[in-house]
């Protein structure tokens, strides 16, 4: 008797958990229809109590865009600040290796000068500069300096500035027969053109003044 009781409690309390789903089912599928209905209800259809909660709700999704947007603000800000100390920081210590290899130039040149202030020596004074010049040029080269070719060679307005022409009948027209400054590249770009003197030919009937006089 007991054993049936229980049996028939088990299936009482079966019953009325799949009555307590099913009714559970419904409400969902009741509420999803209600937010549905009312989602594409039409605004000229609502009440204005439904009105009214429409507001609100827009007025929330509002002020959550408008929280969003401000935040979004306040990043790119922060990221335009953080970027813009970063190239500052990069463009400050951008020459520093170079500057560093130059020191051991400065060094050379104050033995130089204290030795040829000790000896008082001029040659010794010229011998330290010499080599401290051939360091200096070592160094720019390596940082992608290069000299410009000019001397003997022909006039090449792309590289050369001429300054001032000469008559020698030693070369051809256009070949530049002095350097007044030298002229560089860095890294395969011009920064100073060669200023140079370039031979031009004699005027016209200059070589044969005198010739045929009998």
């Amino acid at each position: 008797m007991v054993n049936g009781d229980h049996k028939a409690q088990s299936k009482a309390a079966e019953e009325k958990s799949k009555d307590e789903m099913a009714r559970a089912d419904i409400r969902e599928s009741r509420d999803k229809e209600d937010v549905q209905h009312h989602k594409e209800k039409p605004l000229e259809k609502m009440t204005k109590a439904e009105l009214m909660e429409k507001i609100a709700e827009i007025q929330e999704e509002a002020k959550r865009n408008y929280d969003l947007y401000l935040r979004s603000q306040a990043d790119i800000e922060n990221l335009k600040k953080r970027n813009s100390k970063e190239r500052a920081e990069l463009a400050k210590y951008a020459n520093e290796s170079l500057v560093k290899e130059l020191l051991p130039v400065v060094d050379n040149l104050e033995l130089a000068i204290s030795h040829a202030r000790s000896n008082n020596s001029l040659s010794a004074l010229r011998e330290g500069v010499e080599l401290t010049l051939k360091g200096l040029k070592d160094t720019l080269v390596k940082s992608g300096l290069e000299e410009i070719g000019a001397l003997n060679r022909p006039f090449d307005p792309n590289y050369h500035h001429a300054v001032s022409e000469r008559e020698d009948d030693g070369v051809e027209p256009g070949t530049v027969l002095e350097e007044m400054q030298k002229g560089y590249l860095f890294n395969q770009r011009l920064i100073r053109p060669a200023m140079v003197v370039v031979s031009r030919g004699r005027a016209s009937g200059e070589g044969d003044r005198g010739e045929g006089v009998d």
